[in-house]
């Protein structure tokens, strides 16, 4: 009579959906390295997990980060992993969205390129001209490589390359002052670079 009972107790409550295993355990190790590390920018990983990261993701962010160009195995054997852990780990790292693209440095003195100009530009008159058109304008200009908006003195900051200081004068007065919408223009040429890793 009682195992009765206890049948239809069991049948009238409500299923819960079991989870996979694996899941269960994936979901743990996940909230225990959120408590340990703390998510990174907040953001939920494909699994709708907080996406954390450790100290090997981190030697191996700053490995591809000075070279993008190496095998997995050879980021692997640089911060001590197997190939195919070191897979995982990037393949994760791009899921996450940690990891996006791949950017090869151009040596641009070698291309003929040796001067680098840091421009402030601050626009005249913001309400005549839109911001985009400006941003459309500049560019278009193939010297320019970078465009930079910007709180402070300066709306935007440039950076331009060019052969030598004659060519940055001829790019300068034919290309950027002329644009619409600009007002004062301060250059800065650069003499050295150093790339830094920065915080990971």
């Amino acid at each position: 009579m009682g195992e009765r009972r206890a049948r239809a107790i069991e049948a009238r409550a409500p299923r819960r959906e079991a989870r996979p295993l694996a899941l269960c355990r994936v979901y743990s190790e996940h909230r225990k390295e959120a408590v340990a590390h703390g998510a990174v920018n907040g953001r939920e990983g494909p699994a709708g997990l907080a996406a954390v990261i450790d100290d090997l993701d981190r030697a191996i962010l700053r490995v591809v980060q000075a070279n993008a160009a190496l095998s997995t195995a050879a980021v692997g054997r640089a911060v001590g992993l197997s190939q195919a852990a070191t897979w995982r780990r990037l393949d994760r790292l791009r899921a996450e969205g940690i990891l996006v693209g791949r950017e090869l440095a151009l040596d641009l003195e070698t291309l003929g390129f040796g001067v680098t100009v840091f421009l402030g530009v601050k626009l005249a008159a913001k309400g005549r001209v839109g911001l985009e058109d400006f941003e459309r304008a500049v560019s278009a200009i193939p010297e320019v490589r970078r465009v930079e908006h910007v709180l402070g003195r300066y709306d935007y900051r440039l950076r331009v390359v060019a052969r030598d200081l004659a060519d940055f004068e001829r790019v300068l007065r034919r290309r950027i002052i002329g644009l619409p919408g600009v007002g004062e223009v301060e250059a800065n040429v650069m003499l050295s670079e150093e790339r830094l890793p920065g915080p990971l």
